[in-house]
């Protein structure tokens, strides 16, 4: 089951990178996200026993206590599209990253391709993330909180094919992507969400990567895919249900690419507009009414386990964690 602890896991990730610290592990993530959402409700239950107190003029309360009351605080076009294609021939995979890394950019196959994007990563931004951050400081609360709290018992988590999603959020509530990549591989979820956190938000080749000033304005989404089944017709599958994997070849050349479960909904898009779209998207440059006409059009579908997370949701957490070490 996906879980928003898992966003705020990448977040952490991408936050640590940024600001050259050791991340918190994803126990630790998962650990203290429970805690916070309990005090959370602790502390909503108090502010309810007062309220209630105040409304029956039972106790008499200073101006001070008075006052202490707090308060409660995913469509760009291109969103959540995704290409899982394989490896080129003879190139040699990223040793930074699995090596069955799904491009989510539209780029014409080039001559000779066995795909219609390659999967070779630009590894010089990840590379420095993943080396510098167990090289430098961290923040005094930081280790504030590694010298008084004991991580978690070791915990072996499921593996899953996945994606992560960096979207930026403007003062309109308007979503943009910002970055998108995933792979088909199943992986360990621990592992899996910090390499792609880094990956999507670093090396999707369609953005610059993501620098700390953009932190703020960032939400993220994380997709554990599961139950692909090979469609006996390429439009067996549901709008509302499925995210689909296309592979097919043309002029002697294969093609391949994913749309993940929402978009074709997010997009208005109808079965066959989600193909050739999709199609498209791989390279094909055939006309639209002749989509069907691809021989070897092989359609699979699967579906995803959602879950996403803001600036904000990862922010007051964090400030909840730095402010409990440094009572």
């Amino acid at each position: 089951m996906a879980s928003k602890a898992y966003c705020l896991y990448c977040f952490e990730i991408l936050a640590a990178s940024l600001e050259k610290r050791e991340a918190l592990s994803l126990p630790q993530v998962e650990d203290l996200w429970a805690k916070y959402g309990a005090s959370k409700e602790a502390a909503s239950t108090e502010d309810g026993s007062e309220d209630e107190v105040n409304d029956n003029d039972e106790v008499e309360m200073t101006e001070d206590e008075g006052e202490d009351e707090e308060d409660d605080a995913d469509g760009d076009d291109n969103e959540g599209t995704a290409n899982a294609d394989d490896e080129p021939a003879g190139r040699t995979p990223s040793l930074l990253h699995p090596r069955d890394v799904s491009r989510l950019q539209n780029v014409s196959p080039a001559s000779g391709s066995s795909s219609s994007t390659p999967s070779t990563l630009s590894t010089t931004s990840s590379r420095a993330a993943l080396g510098d951050t167990s090289k430098s400081s961290s923040k005094s609360s930081f280790f504030s909180f590694t010298r008084k709290t004991q991580p978690p018992a070791v915990k072996k988590y499921d593996e899953y094919p996945l994606f992560v999603t960096w979207n930026t959020i403007n003062s309109r509530g308007h979503k943009s992507l910002r970055g998108c990549i995933g792979t088909f591989e199943a992986l360990e979820l621990s592992s899996g969400l910090k390499s792609y956190a880094l990956t999507a938000a670093f090396d999707d080749t369609r953005f610059s990567p993501i620098p700390l000033s953009t932190l703020p304005s960032l939400s993220c989404s994380i997709t554990l895919l599961t139950n692909f089944v090979p469609c006996a017709q390429p439009l067996d599958w549901s709008l509302d249900t499925h995210g689909i994997r296309i592979a097919f070849s043309h002029n002697s050349r294969r093609y391949s690419a994913t749309y993940l479960p929402d978009v074709a909904l997010e997009q208005g898009w109808d079965k066959e507009e989600t193909i050739v779209s999709l199609m498209r998207k791989a390279g094909w440059s055939g006309r639209s009414k002749d989509w069907n006409k691809v021989g070897d059009l092989k359609v699979t579908r699967y579906e995803g386990l959602k879950a996403s997370a803001g600036y904000k949701d990862w922010k007051d957490w964090r400030d909840w964690v730095d402010g409990r070490e440094g009572r």
